[in-house]
């Protein structure tokens, strides 16, 4: 019978990396661009498991593999651009034919920018925690502008090193994020169809979590968002960007409009209301309630007597 168990091999650096593709070593052992079209893997991958200590920001065009990423697979035949962040688990299946590959992928160790302010400013960027079908897909001029800035990382890395070089590249890198984070936010507003539908399926289980719900527990953002088949963080920006607001503001609008209707319709007492609305301490929903309304549940009872 064959052995279908995964194995998780362990990336603690850039240098490892490169060791596991069979590649040469890395000019700079913090970062480098990763041209798909080189790799010649020295062995099978069909079942294997990377855990990498590494960022991975990738385009991939041409792919036939499947990448498994958290829950769900991704085909990259049509091309994509994906985040990931150290530490997560990446399933490579399927081995084909590895010739026709394009595309490439930037990967750096956090030590990179951990000096830099782009150390904890890179926690922003929500894209690095979405699941890889929720690519970023880019036009012809925005890859251009990629394109022309890993390009530029890419002369970075190659050249002899001096004191200004890792600056150099990280102020690149930190560029290449904020127009990602852009594109991203264009994405989600010119894909109507798709964010109409996710938006629209957003509000009727969000509606279904305070008209059906009897369990007596808040509804939880991971919930939701594991129930529309997305990643949180994907759900939250999409609702920002559409919106204003993200998914924790959504659940606090309907649960206020709730505990409005419930002040207002029912002889339940505040604390009543707030278990019923899933609290466990009555003092954490009135300090919600008030800091959505400027008044206290009791007051705003009695402003309708």
């Amino acid at each position: 019978m064959k052995n279908t168990q995964l194995n998780i091999e362990k990336i603690n650096s850039v240098v490892a990396l490169h060791s596991f593709l069979a590649l040469p070593s890395p000019s700079n052992p913090l970062i480098s661009i990763i041209d798909h079209s080189q790799l010649s893997y020295k062995h099978p991958y069909e079942n294997q498991k990377l855990n990498m200590d590494l960022y991975n920001i990738t385009v991939k065009r041409n792919f036939k593999d499947q990448i498994k990423y958290g829950k769900n697979s991704y085909d990259y035949d049509k091309g994509s651009m994906s985040f990931i962040a150290p530490n997560q688990i990446i399933a490579m299946a399927n081995q084909t034919d590895t010739s026709k590959n394009d595309g490439w992928s930037l990967v750096f160790h956090p030590d990179l920018i951990r000096k830099y302010p782009l150390f904890s400013a890179i926690k922003k960027y929500g894209f690095f925690s979405y699941e890889v079908f929720e690519g970023l897909h880019l036009s012809e001029e925005e890859e251009k502008t990629i394109n022309a800035l890993i390009q530029n990382i890419h002369n970075e890395i190659i050249s002899r090193l001096d004191h200004f070089s890792q600056e150099v590249i990280v102020a690149n890198l930190e560029l290449l994020l904020s127009y990602c984070n852009r594109f991203y936010n264009r994405q989600f507003l010119t894909r109507k169809m798709a964010t109409n539908d996710l938006l629209t399926k957003f509000e009727t289980l969000l509606q279904s979590y305070f008209t059906e719900n009897t369990t007596l527990e808040l509804p939880k953002v991971e919930k939701i968002a594991t129930e529309l088949n997305v990643s949180s963080s994907y759900l939250s920006d999409m609702l920002r960007t559409v919106t204003g607001q993200n998914t924790q503001q959504h659940i606090h609008e309907k649960l206020i409009e709730k505990a409005k209707e419930m002040l207002t319709t029912t002889q339940l007492s505040v604390s009543e209301v707030a278990f019923s609305l899933g609290f466990e301490y009555s003092q954490s929903f009135s300090k919600l309630f008030k800091s959505k309304t400027n008044q206290t549940p009791i007051e705003f009872r009695n402003s309708f007597n």
